[in-house]
């Protein structure tokens, strides 16, 4: 780590020079660090291979989201476009290999969950499809993009991704009629597998897209995850824009916009209700028959997230409702204690809560009291470890889950990061 990054380091001291007591210092810079530090390989191939922490495999979801907080440092220092150029590479030969997988091996060692009854491979840790593990990737080529402009990563295999992600999208608008995806998981919770042979509930078509799992891993009880498809309405756009810009491809580019179109009247037509107490708000999930499922889960995206995703502004009209709903006891994984209070997940213990959750919150806030206090609160409990956790008990940290959880301790540098604590002062972007 010292030999590399060295342009990257540098503005790091100068972030943590503004921060203003040395604790905050200390588990700043030991969570911003951990995805470099410990989660990081550079392959000989020129593609890097990011894994969680305590689970040796790479997810598409918490790859992007583990090292999107760097992307912002990467067009001053190199070592940083190239880690983040080949994640980008890897991810679009993962996507290319299985665009219903979620996490992968760093080679075709066999490793994971081999006996699901799905379409298995030996590069394959698990297989189950869930609609943001092809949106956090284009994500991330975005804002590699944004930050760097360095054009060289919009290539074949890249354009031969976009197409797979707009053709699994567009596929499983139509899950029961178009959709050969199976996942069963046997002797296991009902949350880590899908009923009906594998096949999941039944949907009726709203223009929105299927997915079988939440970004907990845990399965959908009704297809249409609602902030999945805010994310796709999102990436879809980027998808659009790439086709133009690097391709020429006209016919990806419009059937990114048209897809586009038909999943956000989806969500605006069958996924609002009309709260007795809240009033309109999004659902979590709907089948389109009628049927809703009013929660939020801690894992990105949520309904929670919808400002940080770029679906709707936090200022929206229906995200204030829905932010009033996940944030109360209503919400079935909302829970409250003498530490903390915030949004847990049926992933893991109940009344435990999330420290993503936490800095979700935060990063979402528009109000600068309601971020010191989160800010407060995910200070005081990490349980003495400096590190944010996966879950833990809001009265008592010291009992939490996953004490190398790489994503929660990357997002809680990107919040902090969005502060800033001395006048006159921005930070660096």
């Amino acid at each position: 780590m010292v030999a590399r990054y060295a342009t990257f380091q540098a503005q790091l001291k100068t972030i943590e020079e503004r921060l203003p007591d040395d604790h905050l210092r200390q588990v700043f810079r030991q969570c911003f660090l951990n995805t470099l530090q410990t989660t990081v390989e550079l392959l000989d191939d020129a593609t890097t291979f990011v894994f969680t922490g305590d689970i040796p495999a790479m997810w598409l979801r918490d790859s992007s989201a583990q090292v999107r907080p760097y992307v912002r440092f990467a067009e001053r220092d190199a070592d940083l476009q190239r880690l983040v150029a080949g994640l980008i590479q890897r991810q679009a030969m993962y996507i290319n290999l299985d665009p219903y997988a979620n996490a992968f091996n760093k080679s075709a060692n066999g490793h994971g969950h081999q006996d699901d009854l799905t379409a298995n491979s030996p590069w394959l840790w698990e297989r189950k499809y869930e609609l943001d593990s092809l949106c956090y990737p284009v994500q991330l080529l975005k804002d590699y993009w944004e930050a760097t402009h360095d054009q060289s990563v919009f290539d074949e295999a890249v354009q031969h991704m976009l197409r797979r992600v707009v053709q699994v999208i567009r596929r499983e608008q139509r899950h029961d009629q178009d959709s050969d995806y199976r996942f069963e998981r046997a002797n296991v919770v009902q949350s880590d597998t899908l009923p009906f042979g594998g096949k999941g509930t039944r949907t009726n078509f709203t223009g929105m897209s299927w997915s079988g799992f939440r970004p907990s891993d845990d399965a959908c009880k009704f297809g249409y995850l609602i902030p999945a498809n805010m994310f796709a309405v999102v990436i879809l756009g980027h998808v659009a824009e790439f086709a133009s810009t690097f391709y020429a491809d006209r016919e990806l580019a419009a059937e990114a916009e048209a897809l586009r179109g038909e999943i956000d009247f989806g969500i605006q037509t069958y996924g609002i209700v009309e709260h007795p107490k809240y009033g309109r708000m999004y659902a979590y999930e709907t089948d389109g028959f009628g049927n809703y499922n009013l929660m939020d889960d801690a894992n990105v995206p949520s309904l929670l997230s919808i400002p940080y995703l770029g679906y709707r502004p936090a200022d929206d009209p229906i995200y204030r409702n829905t932010r009033a709903f996940i944030l109360s006891r209503d919400n079935p994984y909302y829970a409250e204690g003498t530490q903390a209070r915030g949004i847990g997940s049926p992933h893991t213990a109940p009344g435990y809560i999330w420290p993503i959750s936490l800095t979700m919150q935060a990063l979402t806030a528009t109000d600068r009291a309601e971020k010191d206090v989160l800010l407060t609160m995910l200070l005081n409990t990490t349980a003495g470890t400096n590190f944010m956790h996966e879950s833990f008990d809001p009265s008592q940290p010291e009992h939490f889950s996953r004490p190398w959880f790489a994503w929660a301790n990357s997002l809680f540098g990107e919040f902090v990061i969005s502060l800033s604590f001395a006048p006159g002062t921005q930070a660096p972007g």
